[in-house]
């Protein structure tokens, strides 16, 4: 087992490898900029270094910072939590050459499954359900236009590098072909220096339901469950439930054999997600292949008694898996407060906070780095924090999470808490009757 491990993260993540690092006994290595000098993953911390400015690009996305950081601290691991450097292939490489292990799976792991197009060819060889799309990734109009008229509108453009919806388009007819992709192709660039694409046939009202896998360096690769992660905007996800409400036992073995599938293609090791996408006839088709640990990670731990973080750090020591199929219990769900003002369009809501009192009681977690007298930073992502309830079936885990809201207060800025009571409130979302375009036809749905 380890000794120490730099976490190469910041906020709630940070603090959550933290914990589990503790109850292993592990050291910890907290990096921060300057922005998060009181960050509370700093204070709890075995030590901490200062890696540079506010800015991510000069500290937490700086790989030969964080890499120094490392050295001087003595660090014999690096996890790198979700965001930022988590599933930069160069960086897993860079740590493997500096004797560093990289709490995550290998480079060339990464690399396959980082590429969505060379990820879905992948899947095509072994059989995994895909969703009709382009062969292979491009640049150029012509050959998306030659794509588009192959698949049939309407389209979905995608980066091929990324996700977490940047780079991403709808195209419902050819005339809005050629702008959706000069805009598609820029998002694409700047979030992850690569303006490739790919085009796959668009899914109308689909649900989005991943399978989280684990797999060893003995070649045992299994399946802890499923997550709905349906509720979303603009394809980011605001809340998430396990299980998924619309799944039979038999369409959950055979995602899940799907997933582990995939998984298998490229010999995985360590925790990954394997995400589909589920549409009004029950089929499923494969999206994509995530190769780190997941913000909604929390739900699965509720739900199978599972530390993922700690699943995840034994199989980077070399410990095999033992136990091969998860016995699953309860209903969990998780919503992601953002630092954001859902009555302006979501728009982002940094500052100080000057009242924090966190919800408590049987069931509920709460994981966060904020406190009253914390400044959020502008620099970063908007989320502050995540509730998760584990109830013994939906509808209490709906009622738990009400309750939870209500106790939750965050004064000084504005917060996504309001929403979140709408939405659970819903006679849709109850009636388990909705998809990923839930949030856009809110006007229309009666609360």
């Amino acid at each position: 087992m380890f000794n120490k491990i730099l976490i190469a993260n910041r906020g709630e993540i940070a603090l959550r490898i933290i914990r589990t690092c503790k109850e292993l006994g592990i050291k910890t290595v907290a990096v921060y900029s300057t922005a998060d000098k009181n960050s509370l993953h700093v204070r709890f911390a075995d030590e901490a270094v200062c890696i540079g400015p506010a800015q991510g690009s000069q500290s937490y996305l700086s790989i030969p910072k964080i890499i120094s950081a490392a050295e001087i601290t003595n660090a014999d691991a690096i996890h790198p939590g979700y965001g930022f450097l988590a599933e930069n292939a160069e960086f897993a490489e860079i740590c493997a050459d500096s004797n560093i292990v990289f709490i995550g799976p290998k480079p060339e792991m990464i690399t396959k499954m980082g590429d969505k197009s060379v990820a879905k060819e992948l899947m095509k060889a072994a059989g995994v359900p895909l969703v009709p799309g382009s062969d292979g990734k491009f640049t150029d109009y012509e050959t998306a236009a030659e794509a588009a008229d192959r698949v049939g509108y309407p389209i979905m453009l995608k980066a091929s590098a990324g996700g977490g919806g940047k780079g991403m388009r709808i195209v419902r007819e050819a005339s809005h072909l050629e702008q959706a992709l000069s805009i598609a192709k820029s998002e694409a660039l700047a979030a992850f220096g690569d303006d490739s694409m790919y085009i796959e046939k668009l899914v109308e009202n689909p649900r989005h339901v991943e399978i989280q896998i684990m797999g060893d360096k003995f070649g045992n690769i299994v399946h802890v469950g499923e997550r709905d992660c349906t509720i979303q905007r603009r394809h980011q996800k605001l809340l998430e439930e396990s299980p998924s409400p619309i799944l039979s036992e038999e369409l959950r073995e055979r995602m899940a054999d799907a997933a582990i599938k995939a998984a298998q293609t490229v010999n995985y090791e360590s925790l990954g997600t394997v995400e589909f996408l589920v549409d009004k006839n029950r089929d499923f088709y494969f999206m994509e292949m995530n190769t780190r640990i997941q913000v909604e990670h929390p739900i699965t731990e509720a739900v199978s008694g599972l530390d993922l973080v700690k699943e995840q750090i034994k199989i980077a020591a070399g410990e095999k898996i033992t136990k091969k199929k998860q016995k699953l219990f309860g209903h969990s769900i998780e919503v992601r407060i953002n630092a954001e003002d859902p009555d302006k369009n979501f728009q982002s809501s940094p500052g100080l906070i000057t009242a924090f009192n966190a919800p408590g009681g049987h069931g509920i977690r709460i994981d966060t780095h904020c406190y009253a007298g914390y400044l959020i930073p502008a620099y970063y992502d908007s989320m502050i924090g995540k509730l998760i309830v584990l109830a013994n079936t939906r509808e209490e885990a709906i009622t738990r999470m009400l309750r939870a809201l209500d106790e939750f207060i965050i004064e000084g800025i504005k917060t996504t808490t309001p929403l979140f009571s709408k939405i659970l409130k819903d006679k849709y979302f109850v009636a388990n009757d909705y998809d990923t375009n839930f949030l856009e036809k809110r006007e229309e749905i009666e609360v």
